[in-house]
């Protein structure tokens, strides 16, 4: 009588296996690490520098401070909390050295590089509609921007990254009450900020003037 065994199903390298690999200089395993976790540290990166550009100079940083520093991974906390504390570290430093810079000499405000992670339209997506969605995106990044920095991690970990309360309190050093106030209080005043939008935007809805006006009035004049 013959036992048929299953084959294994193919499963997630485990953090600290994945880690030694890097660490003895396997480029394919770190290649794999960085596409795992580029969007979530991309997200809490620009989330505290409020700028594209910035956060990928950070994250480029992250990752080569990661990959020297690896052979120190131990496995006591999960490495998507270790890759993310280096984020807010290399943050940290930058906006420091923003900050002396700034007493020094007035920093020459750069323009932000053009976004061109676009929103994709589906198939079924009209071109409009792709830009209405891309436009809405625009105004929750520019309105989560002017968050405090406390509330915007906090917003980016839970709402975007939908991370747990557990994981964000463990990655911010932060007690899990505190998680839970500022995310609530980061809903609260991006729905208030937004709320001020729609108030300013309905007095201009249906909007008639100018050469609609004047159109209107000549054809009227034409059939007279």
């Amino acid at each position: 009588m013959t036992t048929d065994i299953a084959p294994l199903l193919p499963t997630e390298e485990d953090d600290l296996s994945m880690a030694r690999r890097i660490a003895g200089g396997d480029h394919v395993a770190f290649e794999r690490l960085m596409r795992r976790y580029n969007r979530r540290l991309y997200r809490l990166a620009r989330a505290v520098l409020k700028d594209p550009a910035e956060a990928d100079d950070v994250l480029q940083d992250a990752y080569l401070s990661a990959y020297q520093s690896l052979r120190q991974f131990r496995g006591d906390a999960a490495l998507s909390t270790w890759l993310s504390r280096l984020v807010l570290n290399e943050c940290s430093g930058r906006l420091r050295r923003q900050h002396r810079r700034q007493n020094v000499i007035p920093m020459v405000s750069s323009t932000n590089r053009p976004d061109v992670d676009t929103v994709a339209a589906q198939d079924s997506e009209r071109p409009d509609q792709a830009t209405g969605r891309a436009q809405i995106r625009d105004l929750l990044e520019h309105k989560l921007d002017e968050l405090p920095e406390p509330f915007r991690l906090v917003f980016v970990m839970r709402s975007v990254e939908e991370l747990s309360v557990q994981d964000t309190a463990q990655i911010l050093g932060i007690p899990e009450d505190t998680v839970r106030s500022r995310h609530f209080r980061a809903r609260s005043l991006l729905r208030e900020s937004l709320a001020q939008e729609i108030d300013l935007a309905e007095r201009d809805l249906f909007e008639f003037g100018g050469e609609h006006c004047d159109g209107v009035i000549a054809r009227v004049f034409a059939r007279l």
